[in-house]
């Protein structure tokens, strides 16, 4: 079975909310031309500001009620 292959990975959309400790980015991607999905991810800034992938897990109301905008805006996309 061949692995994940990038280029057949096409992003429909894309939007992040900033927070003091770093962002949640929605997106919507359709990999090789099959159903679009949702995607939710987080990272984390570190001290030098950059930003590090990290398991999203769960979310603060605060955080959740930031989100859900972009989540339906991410399903009008879809």
């Amino acid at each position: 079975m061949p692995g994940f292959d990038k280029s057949l990975d096409k992003e429909l959309f894309a939007e992040s909310v900033e927070f003091e400790s770093g962002r949640i980015n929605v997106g919507v991607f359709s990999y090789n031309e099959n159903v679009p999905k949702l995607q939710l991810t987080r990272e984390n800034k570190t001290r030098s500001g950059e930003y590090n992938f990290a398991k999203l897990g769960r979310m603060t109301k605060a955080e959740a009620e930031a989100v859900l905008p972009l989540i339906q805006k991410a399903i009008e996309k879809m």
